[in-house]
């Protein structure tokens, strides 16, 4: 086993993850409670991956740790449908809340539960046979997804330095603000993405409700429907660990594939079919059409548009009775089509596996990730409203007043810079561009010396 122990920070991190948890039930067919009531050796054969089994006969309890500031969310869960499922002492909570104050969740009121938290990761990690790694699920415009999540994701890194780290991160939307000091918590969460972690989904809910409205035709989507399209790519990108196929790959194996350079690791993502429920009857099921889907702008689950930048590296993840022929072609022609939307320094730059076990509710599925140069437009969006704030340092005090310096707010802002100009500098990069190298090769040269 390859086993994934996932945390949930902050009241996005945990209705995202719910929703999760709910479809990861559905594939290994058990109910709400955690018993098996499946019909198939299969969904049994790797469920220690999420799962691990209780001391009651045929119930399974999942690797999950739910941590909040504030006890609202945390009590929601516990109530509602999945309470029975969840291991109480994984749910860890505070009393006073972060107040969308990244300060708060980092320094003051996150660290006070610290000790607690990685208490129960080392449980965790420690029942697993062979760790693979953990994710993250966490907003970071608020307090506690961005303040304590990124906390938690250093000291992850310090107790576990060779386990694969990912992050699903549910990013400020262009158009929608929920909070005023959103572009402060996210560009001091971007300051310990870039350094901490292997792997970064991008998402954002302003995507995710064009999604909702335009392809499934969903007139007004609530959270619980952006979730549900959160929670089909993440089941996606662990389904190869999980179930039986013909290629398979992992985290380890995604990052390796995925990641040219270790900054560069903020990932958009697309999944097919999404279909709306009327038109099910009428949409046909090919690999072009999963293809042509799952990485068209429409379905990028992240505000950007790929035609404006280019791709790196693209992992797609086939479910279902799919020929692995057909996949190569398509891959094939996909890049032969559009060889201006990839950059040319990486040859054969697509990451294909399958599996064969489809999803429950379709005949087959694909799950796209893509890491593009025009994921940069998130971060220069965030970094011109950081820097809008902070000229006149508004809002600062709320910061300080936590034992938060200046320096880090200009620090950040100038990392967040620096990954911008990083993008840009390897999107404009061509084969025969050594001028970007020489001075890397002459940089490790005198280091060596």
């Amino acid at each position: 086993m390859r086993e994934l122990i996932t945390f949930s920070v902050g009241q996005a991190g945990t209705q995202v993850s719910t929703e999760f948890w709910k479809k990861i039930l559905a594939e290994h067919g058990l109910n709400e409670s955690g018993q098996y009531v499946g019909d198939n050796d299969n969904q049994l054969a790797k469920v220690g991956v999420f799962f691990e089994p209780s001391g009651v006969e045929g119930k399974y309890v999942p690797r999950n740790v739910a941590i909040d500031l504030e006890p609202g969310t945390i009590d929601m869960v516990r109530s509602g449908p999945l309470g029975s499922l969840f291991r109480p002492d994984n749910m860890i909570h505070g009393q006073s809340g972060a107040g969308n104050n990244f300060a708060k969740g980092f320094y003051t009121e996150g660290a006070e539960l610290m000790d607690g938290i990685m208490d129960v990761a080392r449980k965790e990690a420690e029942k697993a046979d062979m760790l693979q790694g953990f994710q993250l699920v966490h907003s970071i415009g608020g307090g506690s997804g961005s303040g304590l999540g990124t906390n938690l994701l250093t000291k992850l890194r310090e107790e576990f330095p060779d386990r694969m780290l990912a992050s699903w991160s549910v990013l400020p939307s262009p158009k929608v603000s929920e909070v005023v000091v959103e572009p402060y918590n996210a560009t001091l969460s971007f300051h310990q993405l870039v350094e901490n972690v292997d792997l970064s989904f991008c998402l954002d809910n302003e995507a995710l409700y064009d999604i909702c409205q335009r392809t499934l035709k969903v007139k007004d989507p609530g959270y619980k429907d952006l979730n549900q399209i959160i929670a089909s790519a993440m089941s996606g990108c662990s389904t190869t660990l999980r179930f039986p196929g013909q290629l398979n790959s992992d985290l380890r194996k995604l990052g390796v594939n995925m990641v040219p350079f270790p900054r560069l690791h903020f990932f958009t993502c697309g999944y097919a079919p999404l279909v709306a429920p009327g038109s099910k009857a009428y949409s046909s099921l090919k690999v072009s059409e999963l293809v042509s889907q799952g990485l068209s702008p429409n379905c990028t689950m992240a505000a950007i548009d790929p035609r404006l930048g280019k791709y790196l590296t693209v992992a797609a993840i086939f479910r279902g009775p799919i020929k692995s022929k057909d996949v190569e072609d398509e891959m094939y022609n996909l890049q032969m089509k559009n060889s201006t939307g990839f950059v040319e320094w990486i040859p054969q730059n697509v990451l294909t596996s399958l599996c064969d076990i489809a999803p429950p509710d379709v005949k087959m599925s694909a799950t796209f990730i893509g890491n593009t140069t025009s994921v940069q437009e998130l971060f220069k969006r965030t970094e011109q409203q950081f820097a809008a704030m902070f000229r006149r340092r508004a809002f600062l005090h709320w910061y300080t007043n936590e034992g938060m310096d200046e320096l880090e707010f200009q620090e950040a802002a100038s990392n967040l810079q620096d990954l911008i100009s990083e993008y840009q500098q390897y999107e404009s990069a061509t084969v025969d561009d050594d001028e970007l190298l020489e001075g890397e090769y002459e940089e490790e040269i005198a280091e060596e010396e």
